[in-house]
C-alpha cells in the first residue's frame, strides 16, 4: 500500500524553501530606500527570525500530519486483519446463541479499540498543534519586543 508520501513529499518541499534568500531580497529592497533613522539591518534580522519560526512551525505541523496519516494506515491494516480473524471466529462459533455471543464480544472489542484509536489520533494532532503554536507564539512575543526596541531608537534624538 503506497502512502501519501509516494505522491507528494511535503518534507522535500519544505527543505527546498530558503527563508534566507527571501530575507536577502527584502534587505536589498529596503536598503534602496535609505530611510533616515531606520535600522534596516534589525528589521531584516527580525523578519528573518519570523520566517524561520514560521518554517519551523510548518515543519512540525507537516511532520505531525504525516505521523497521523501513517498511524491511520497502520490502524486500517490492523483493523482489516482483525476483521478477517473475526469472520473466522464467527464461522467456528457453532450454535446460533454461541454466534450471537461471539458477535457481541467482537463488536464490543472493536468499539473499544476504535475509541482508543480515535483518542490516540486526537492526542497526536493536539501535540503537533501545540508544538507549532508554541513556536509561533514565542516568535510573536520576541518580534513585538524587537519592534518596541526599534520604536524606542527612533524616538531618541540623533547624536
Amino acid at each position: 500500500m503506497a502512502g501519501p508520501e509516494a505522491f507528494f513529499d511535503v518534507s522535500k518541499l519544505m527543505k527546498e524553501f530558503d527563508p534566507t534568500k527571501m530575507v536577502g531580497e527584502l534587505s536589498n529592497m529596503l536598503k534602496q530606500y535609505k530611510l533616515p533613522g531606520v535600522d534596516v539591518d534589525s528589521i531584516v534580522a527580525s523578519q528573518k527570525k519570523n520566517l524561520e519560526a514560521l518554517t519551523s512551525a510548518n515543519r512540525v505541523a507537516i511532520e505531525g500530519m504525516q505521523a497521523v496519516v501513517k498511524r491511520q494506515a497502520e490502524i486500517l491494516q490492523q483493523t482489516m486483519n482483525e476483521a478477517s480473524k473475526a469472520v473466522d471466529a464467527l464461522s467456528k462459533a457453532g450454535s446460533p446463541p454461541d454466534v450471537a455471543a461471539k458477535q457481541a464480544e467482537l463488536t464490543k472489542d472493536a468499539f473499544e479499540r476504535a475509541l482508543a484509536n480515535m483518542r490516540e489520533l486526537a492526542e497526536m494532532v493536539s501535540k503537533s498543534n501545540q508544538e507549532a503554536t508554541s513556536t509561533i507564539n514565542s516568535r510573536i512575543s520576541a518580534s513585538l519586543d524587537e519592534m518596541k526596541e526599534v520604536a524606542l531608537k527612533l524616538k531618541q534624538p540623533a547624536a
